[in-house]
């Protein structure tokens, strides 16, 4: 638990190393890793991989992506956005060839709609995403319904992520169906300063409503609880998708045929997630793939040893 917690500290300094980093489209590199996956580049080209450090389904799968990448030939680059938006923009214009792992069958369905037509979907590696409104378990609350009338209880707010996300516009969409839009205010600002106000709550057991999402460490990490969706206003299961620059497969197709046989069940994701955010953390994700890889490896055919 005190690793997980001490994560909040490492993701906010990681949201402000990626923003102050940002040039002028919006992107920052922030080089490559250490550990053996990624002792040296290779001669089959370069991918650059754009993922949001806060956003820890992409940092994970980010650093696993380089090490097995780079094993069989390719040069791989780390580039680190704060917003979704630009990061399907700079997909699209193949300023980045890979988003490790993109939700863009509901949740990012408008950046596809988008930008659609200039992505490649390089197959889905784990099936049974969800976005959730949490509360502490020590809460009597159990469904978004109960939240109605009881505003004065949570300050008037619902604490959200970046503006951006995918996960902020569902919220919104949601909020009138239950008619909690006159009542809660959504306070957007970053994944950080949602975290560190659940911390602050929960410590105290105080009353907080947040924006989550599942696979994520914070839900095991704090004593929470996703309220029940009766009306569905926060949208189905979907998969998590490796999303390549148009053209992606046919540059590299040996990086397409290894991505696309990549599937992860929550166990195995959730050590994966854990290694790289809670145990090891910010400077040591490749250290933290290289001990995912020594117990989990055996367990797949696509693993590069």
């Amino acid at each position: 638990m005190k690793k997980k917690l001490l994560t909040i500290t490492a993701l906010g300094a990681a949201a402000t190393l990626a923003l102050a980093g940002c040039s002028g489209d919006g992107m920052g590199g922030t080089g490559g890793g250490s550990g053996s996956g990624s002792e040296g580049g290779g001669d089959k080209g370069t991918i650059t991989l754009g993922f949001l450090p806060s956003w820890t389904d992409g940092l994970s799968t980010a650093y696993l992506l380089q090490d097995q990448l780079e094993k069989i030939g390719y040069t791989v680059e780390m580039k680190t956005l704060t917003e979704a938006g630009p990061l399907y923009t700079g997909l699209a214009q193949g300023d980045v060839d890979i988003y490790p792992s993109a939700w863009p069958e509901l949740t990012h369905k408008s950046y596809m709609d988008e930008y659609g037509d200039d992505i490649e979907d390089l197959g889905a590696y784990y099936d049974n995403a969800k976005l959730t409104i949490a509360v502490p378990e020590y809460s009597e609350l159990n469904s978004i319904e109960d939240l109605a009338g009881k505003g004065a209880e949570f300050d008037g707010k619902i604490i959200g992520i970046e503006p951006g996300a995918g996960l902020t516009a569902q919220t919104q969409k949601m909020m009138p169906e239950y008619g909690l839009d006159g009542e809660y205010e959504l306070v957007t600002s970053s994944t950080a300063a949602m975290l560190t106000e659940l911390k602050s709550a929960t410590d105290a057991e105080q009353d907080i409503v947040v924006t989550l999402w599942r696979p994520f460490w914070a839900n095991d990490a704090f004593p929470l609880k996703d309220l029940e969706d009766p009306k569905g206003a926060m949208g189905e299961a979907e998969a998590l998708h490796f999303l390549g620059t148009k053209g992606f497969a046919e540059e590299f197709p040996e990086a397409a045929e290894l991505i696309e046989k990549i599937k992860l069940d929550d166990e195995q994701y959730g050590s994966l997630e854990d290694l790289v955010v809670n145990e090891y953390g910010e400077g040591k994700e490749a250290d933290a793939v290289d001990a995912w890889l020594e117990e989990h490896g055996s367990d797949f055919d696509w693993v590069v040893s």
